[in-house]
């Protein structure tokens, strides 16, 4: 009869007060990088990528329904770019789980000054960073590795009819994608997506 297994007990131990995530705004300040810490051992890591406390503690009261995942088999792969409309409009946490992204949010908010600019951010299952992307504006990304994993968590529901997009490649936002528009990989429905101009005036994002 074989002996028992040996079993290392490893001990973690994470303090509360180190459990924060870190959180950055970008240019447009209601877009934010969230950043969550990692505790790390001879096993790996544990890491806490989602606390509703800790967001609202930092002025983030978003609540979130769904979650949802997509794999790109390609590098350069573009998914976008997309918003829903009230009253079942969405703000988004986007995270990787393998493989990197260039995470696009457009700024839909007709009464901002930076409505029809952009920020970008890479995003990857290296860094474990997120992006928080708000109600208002409009989101998309590009792969940057073939095979990634993309799970970002929405505030409301999937709704057909209130699913909106925005073409990528509209010249008066000029975004500064990591590739060639003839080498980019795109939906037939994304390919489609009218520019800003072209939005009619009820697209006008506001709860």
């Amino acid at each position: 009869m074989s002996a028992a297994p040996q079993i290392r007990q490893v001990q973690i131990n994470i303090p509360h007060e180190q459990t924060t995530m870190q959180i950055q705004a970008l240019a447009i300040a209601d877009v934010k990088i969230i950043t969550p810490r990692k505790f790390g051992d001879e096993r790996g890591y544990f890491s806490e990528t989602y606390n509703k406390q800790a967001l609202a503690e930092a002025g983030i009261e978003e609540t979130f329904v769904q979650d949802n995942q997509s794999l790109s088999a390609t590098r350069g792969t573009v998914r976008g770019l997309h918003f829903q409309i009230p009253p079942v409009a969405q703000a988004k946490l986007v995270r990787v789980l393998r493989g990197s992204i260039l995470d696009v949010a457009v700024d839909l908010r007709r009464d901002q000054p930076t409505y029809g600019t952009y920020v970008s951010a890479v995003i990857s299952a290296r860094d474990g960073n997120q992006i928080l992307v708000p109600v208002g504006f409009a989101h998309g990304f590009c792969t940057l590795e073939p095979d990634t994993e993309v799970f970002y968590k929405v505030s409301a529901p999937y709704s057909p009819a209130h699913d909106r997009g925005l073409s990528w490649i509209d010249k008066d936002i000029a975004i500064d994608w990591p590739v060639d528009p003839a080498d980019a990989v795109l939906s037939a429905k994304d390919l489609a997506l009218p520019c800003l101009a072209d939005l009619p005036d009820c697209f006008t994002l506001r709860r």
